[in-house]
């Protein structure tokens, strides 16, 4: 198991950029598939974006692509997603998930077994 918390969630006007980070104790975060997902009010969580154990390999979801791009650091446990020209409808609360077992780019939340605590993106228009 790992502990993850993120960070970096904000208030930031329609079109602007926000960084999100996600720590991860432990010393094998490496091993760790690992990926961002999202929850708006009264909506489902869903999937943003995956990237692969070493960090080669990214997915994402059609909404995002070509706006955010996923991104980690082994040496330093730390995930991150570049978010920039944000909409509305980016705001939900933004959650990083692990998994040592996960197939790499999966977007189904139940693969993933640890999650962070969320952090708050809100983007007006």
């Amino acid at each position: 198991q790992v502990q993850l918390v993120e960070s970096g969630g904000g208030l930031v006007q329609a079109g602007g950029s926000l960084r999100l980070s996600c720590i991860a104790s432990g010393r094998t975060f490496s091993r760790y598939a690992m990926a961002w997902f999202r929850q708006a009010p009264e909506k489902e969580r869903e999937f943003v974006a995956a990237i692969s154990k070493t960090g080669i390999t990214t997915y994402y979801a059609d909404s995002v692509k070509g706006r955010f791009t996923i991104s980690r650091d082994n040496a330093k446990n730390t995930l991150t997603l570049q978010m920039n020209s944000l909409k509305p409808e980016d705001t939900a609360v933004y959650y990083c998930a692990a998994d040592l077992f996960a197939v790499a780019g999966t977007k189904l939340s139940s693969d993933y077994h640890d999650w962070g605590q969320g952090t708050q993106v809100t983007v007006s228009s």
